[in-house]
């Protein structure tokens, strides 16, 4: 099937109005979101515990980090892949399924080891479904809201890390097991799993991708009737034949399943044609834009508590602190809410990272538990409301017959940077004290914004169709270079 098919499906979904379709997807995959965070930010909270009971040293926490960045590496690029080659649906209940039992295993391990091990199974199974969730986010929701859902998404995802700072606040120290109890609150996602299983149908636009036309056009219609939008009598397919009304895509159908079109299937995606061509521009842009950003939001909520623990603070202070700074987490992706959908994203990239560059130096400097409370808070707040921004630019960039492998191997590859940044931090802590780390990643997250206003393109409120298209991206280069 050639674009215009899918141009023609994108526009469909594009002019729908918000209806129980998208609330429930929102609800299913920011459910699921929620509670991968939990398990994914645990460790910060239960870190300080573990040196004590286990003996571990500051390399040891480093190495556990760093072993789990590794296996969100491998889930960031096999989810994407996987979702490019057999559809968005089906690779994240894969994924979900490696995500819970590894959770399971984190907390009934024994050491050090065993906990290595868990938690780079319990990575890799949640940032697989974390970077289709946000493909499948981008390619269901009309242009004009894309921005907004994805941002609601990611503020009851980011519910994740207050949850699991207040749980390590107040199970952490009073119980020698309280560190388990905190690991298993991850095993909440299964109840999400369950309902992305149920509402969440194969992407229409992955289906027109791999000429799957007529499973396509049925998940299309279903979508425009639980939107309450008639549905046209015929779609007219390429190849000169009438689109049959095939069967619905209600809940719980997996469409997608069944036989693929004959008409001109694509290739299958794969890494080399991220670094070939047109789309290799818009894989380094997005690759920086990842790797700068992640490392310092995912270094900063990482050994925050770690850190103001070896600069003398008590265990019950510091996750007090860090239960208190986590807090502001979701309240920075509401404030982003009114602005995603109209402002541009690389500037706000740009501006964000320039108010949090300033606040991590401040936060560095200041040695009161008030003034760190307050900084701590302001540049939660910030990281939060530059994550949707983020993840939404890097899923609209991309191609559909690439845009998960994409995005997913970008943000991958900031995965494999966070498997050295533990030994970094811990190296800029020891040579060149607590101030300059935080130096350190104030620099970083202003690199990202930088690239982006550069070279990227423009997104907001374009279709994905549109905006992924050779000449629209050809011309912003223009634009750049002529400014």
């Amino acid at each position: 099937m050639t674009t215009t098919g899918a141009s023609a499906l994108g526009a469909r979904l594009d002019r729908l109005p918000l209806g129980p379709f998208h609330r429930r997807l929102v609800i299913a995959l920011a459910g699921m979101i929620l509670f991968e965070w939990v398990e994914t930010y645990s460790f910060a909270f239960v870190a300080p515990v573990l040196r004590t009971q286990w003996g571990l040293s500051l390399s040891g926490i480093a190495a556990i980090v760093g072993i789990s960045q590794l296996g969100a590496f491998t889930g960031g690029i096999a989810g994407g892949y996987l979702a490019d080659r057999i559809g968005r649906r089906r690779t994240m209940l894969a994924f979900v399924t490696v995500y819970c039992a590894a959770t399971a295993l984190c907390i009934a391990v024994q050491n050090p080891w065993q906990l290595m091990t868990a938690r780079f199974a319990a990575h890799l199974g949640a940032q697989g479904m974390a970077v289709v969730a946000i493909v499948v986010l981008t390619e269901f929701v009309p242009a004009a809201a894309r921005g907004r859902l994805q941002t609601y998404k990611v503020a009851v995802g980011s519910l994740g890390i207050p949850i699991a700072a207040w749980a390590g606040y107040f199970l952490v120290p009073h119980w020698t097991w309280g560190w388990r109890l905190v690991f298993a609150l991850g095993l909440f996602g299964v109840v999400f799993a369950w309902l992305i299983r149920r509402w969440v149908p194969e992407s229409p636009r992955w289906l027109a991708a791999r000429g799957r036309t007529e499973q396509a056009e049925a998940v299309v219609r279903e979508i425009e009737r639980q939107c309450g939008v008639t549905s046209p009598e015929t779609e007219v397919r390429t190849d000169g034949a009438e689109a049959g009304h095939g069967t619905e895509a209600g809940h719980g159908t997996e469409a997608g399943h069944g036989t693929e079109d004959t008409a001109r299937t694509p290739p299958r995606a794969r890494i080399r044609h991220l670094l070939a061509g047109a789309d290799r521009r818009t894989f380094l842009i997005v690759s920086v834009m990842w790797v700068t950003g992640l490392l310092t939001y995912s270094a900063y909520n990482t050994w925050t508590p770690t850190l103001l623990s070896e600069n003398g603070l008590e265990l019950d202070d510091t996750l007090l602190l860090s239960a208190a700074l986590a807090t502001a987490a979701p309240v920075g992706a509401l404030i982003a809410v009114p602005f995603i959908d109209r402002w541009d994203r690389r500037t706000t990239q740009l501006a964000l990272g320039l108010l949090t560059a300033v606040t991590l130096v401040l936060f560095g400097l200041v040695r009161s538990q008030a003034a760190i409370v307050v900084l701590g808070c302001v540049a939660s707040l910030l990281f939060q409301m530059a994550v949707p921004f983020l993840q939404v630019y890097s899923a609209e960039v991309f191609p559909t017959r690439i845009r998960a492998l994409g995005s997913g191997t970008a943000n991958a590859l900031s995965r494999i940077f966070n498997f050295a940044a533990p030994t970094l931090v811990a190296a800029l802590f020891a040579g060149l004290g607590y101030t300059a780390v935080f130096v350190f990643l104030a620099a970083l997250s202003l690199v990202g914004g930088c690239v982006a206003v550069a070279f990227g393109p423009r997104t907001t409120g374009m279709s994905l169709e549109d905006a992924t298209t050779p000449a629209h991206q050809s011309v912003t280069t223009k634009e750049k270079a002529s400014s």
